[in-house]
């Protein structure tokens, strides 16, 4: 772990709200909400009166009555995120991008050319606002955990330093949804033991902790706690798993439900690994139920596959692992799959058709080539005539009430 405070995040602003503050000047200082039946992204001047995220558009103009719904510029949000961060790379190449509006930086090894860490910070900044016209927070500390929540006291448009010699002090008042990990349930199950900020988790018996979160959530919330986090910034090469997820509100835990949603997901998924001539050998899926509880469960093929029925049967028996050993929940609120130990597709060696009951999600059988050719086709008419022209008749189209082009702005690991 390092000694000194040189890991920088740095975290664009309200970034799908202020790009389009940005693209249309009469937008600047009102409340502004980017999507339609679904907010996708609110303003701050929108944050005020209550709107946020995935908040349906109905409820966010009840909130808001003068909120300005516009539809998105996926390109230039993809384009001016791409530049925001190449502003980092342009002082260290120790950079670990983990969305398409925020990353991490280490400087330790190029304050020589450019001065201390928050000194660079402050270039960034001023290069991000000025050739961009963008606001973007930064935050400077120790560790990668410290250097996010730093980011986010930092909001808006600020710089937060976090000094070494009191970073205890910094964390201990802070609320315990800041925190890397901590959402609303997770915050309100804390609030149950009369945990509310960092400095009382920390001071909290950690087997208490563990107990209620479970072992590994409440081991790693209290070393958070503590700022102990050993992790580095990873400077990413190629991609190492392609993944997508679709939030379901509360639903029935039975098939009608999750099929037709987990063909959606792997169409997504195997639609992007097939544009980078790539399959995986590893399969996971993610299950959440009512109570945010999630539970995941994986299988690693003796082949790679990224054909779309293939990855989509394969998530389907895990979930319904998922389900056998939980059978008491009867509640899903989110479905997730990813695909991992990718590599490049290259001729596929043909298999003698054996009858087995697993032949179409092998690709060199004769089931596997035809589902690859079937998807081949569809991958066909999308590149000519647009992504809705055709589409599986499994697949579930209740998720896309958010465009599909801000799913891939999302989707940050391809």
């Amino acid at each position: 772990m390092a000694s000194a405070a040189t890991i920088l995040h740095a975290d664009l602003d309200a970034f799908y709200a202020s790009v389009e503050q940005l693209l249309d000047p009469r937008l600047r200082g009102k409340p502004i909400a980017v999507g339609g039946g679904v907010v996708l992204a609110a303003s701050y001047e929108a944050r005020a009166f209550g709107v946020r995220s995935g908040m349906p558009g109905r409820r966010a103009r009840e909130l808001c009555r003068d909120l300005v719904f516009v539809g998105g510029h996926f390109d230039e949000y993809q384009r001016l995120g791409d530049a925001a961060i190449g502003v980092l790379g342009d002082f260290t190449p120790a950079v670990e991008r983990i969305s398409i509006d925020e990353a991490f930086a280490d400087v330790a090894g190029c304050t020589h050319l450019f001065g201390p860490p928050a000194e660079i910070a402050r270039r960034v900044r001023a290069r991000v606002r000025a050739e961009l016209g963008l606001p973007i927070s930064i935050g400077v500390a120790r560790t990668k955990h410290l250097a996010k929540v730093a980011s986010q006291v930092a909001k808006p448009d600020g710089l937060v330093v976090v000094d070494p010699g009191a970073e205890m002090e910094f964390l201990r008042d802070l609320p315990v949804g800041l925190m890397w990990g901590v959402g609303p349930a997770t915050e309100a199950r804390l609030a149950e033991i009369g945990v509310s900020t960092i400095g009382q988790l920390a001071e909290t018996a950690p087997h208490r902790v563990e107990e209620l979160l479970g072992h590994a959530a409440g081991r790693k919330l209290t070393d958070l706690a503590w700022n102990r986090d050993p992790r580095h910034v990873q400077a990413r090469g190629r991609a190492q798993s392609a993944g997508a997820q679709s939030a379901l509100g509360r639903r029935p835990a039975v098939e009608a439900v999750f099929k037709p949603t987990l063909h959606h997901l792997a169409d997504r998924i195997g639609a992007r690994l097939r544009a980078r001539s790539l399959a995986g050998r590893t399969i996971t899926v993610r299950v959440r139920f009512a109570d945010l509880r999630a539970v995941t469960r994986s299988i690693t093929m003796s082949a790679a596959v990224s054909a779309t029925r293939a990855l989509a049967e394969i998530a389907e028996d895990l979930v319904r692992r998922v389900l056998a050993d939980h059978q008491d929940e009867k509640v899903i609120s989110l479905l997730a799959i990813s695909v991992s130990h990718l590599e490049a597709q290259t001729d596929l060696q043909l298999v003698l058709p054996l009858g087995l009951p697993d032949e179409g999600r092998r690709p060199g059988t004769q089931k596997g080539l035809a589902r690859s050719r079937a998807d081949q086709a569809v991958d066909a008419i999308r590149k000519r005539f647009g992504r809705d022209a055709v589409d599986y008749a499994s697949a579930s189209r209740e998720a896309r009430s958010v465009p599909d082009e801000f799913r891939r702005l999302a989707e940050k690991d391809l």
